[in-house]
């Protein structure tokens, strides 16, 4: 349990961050107004950028490797 725990902190901020990036950029690009924005696109498109981000976490996290050593 530590280990995961050791290695999910990491990678949540890692996800998290990435949902964030992910919000930003399709508010930007989605529309020109703040009323024409499609959140239901935004938020799917950024649950969906940090479920990918675990993932991409479970091959490789330097992070965690860093603390290991």
């Amino acid at each position: 349990m530590k280990n995961f725990l050791k290695w999910f902190k990491p990678a949540g901020i890692r996800a998290i961050r990435t949902i964030a990036q992910t919000a930003v950029a399709t508010i930007g690009t989605s529309s020109m107004t703040v009323g024409e924005v499609k959140w239901s696109l935004v938020v799917s498109s950024s649950v969906l950028a940090g479920i990918l981000s675990l993932l991409t976490s479970i091959a490789s996290l330097p992070e965690f490797k860093k603390e290991e050593e």
